[in-house]
């Protein structure tokens, strides 16, 4: 093979791995921002960040430890309650601790659904996500508070 040839064959396969990227690395982006939104909704106050990240039908519960014993209680929480917590979670103490953690780790990502966890100041939450019209949507929130 020519060196010429050669030379073109790579770069048509640069070329079409990078556009076979763009749409998952977009994709990945979209999903990450979702779940920020969320965390930072709550961080910070900003109850729409959780309008513009949240299905209007996401189905959220956790687990918290009781304040004694050993004993765990479910707690379940509607689209309109998550949207009121934002708005005051952390409005007596002004904000989250200093160098409260916002990690978020990508599980999974398709074209359609995908899966992460965020590790945060209340512990760590597992999301589904979903793709409407083009945007990332919370579906799915199950969380835990920290196991001390």
């Amino acid at each position: 093979m020519s060196r010429r040839l050669v030379s073109t064959l790579i770069v048509l396969l640069l070329l079409c791995t990078t556009q076979a990227l763009a749409g998952p690395a977009e994709d990945r982006e979209g999903v990450e921002r979702a779940v920020l939104d969320y965390v930072e909704g709550i961080y910070e106050l900003k109850p729409e960040y959780i309008e513009r990240s949240v299905h209007p039908e996401m189905v959220k519960f956790g687990f918290a430890r009781r304040s004694t014993g050993d004993d765990w209680r479910r707690i379940p929480m509607t689209y309109e309650q998550l949207v009121k917590l934002a708005a005051n979670y952390y409005k007596e103490a002004g904000g989250p601790p200093a160098g409260a953690p916002k990690k978020v780790e990508l599980l999974d990502v398709m074209n359609k659904t995908a899966a992460a966890k965020l590790t945060a100041d209340w512990g760590v939450d597992y999301f589904h996500l979903a793709k409407y019209d083009g945007k990332w949507k919370i579906v799915h929130v199950l969380w835990q508070s920290i196991d001390e």
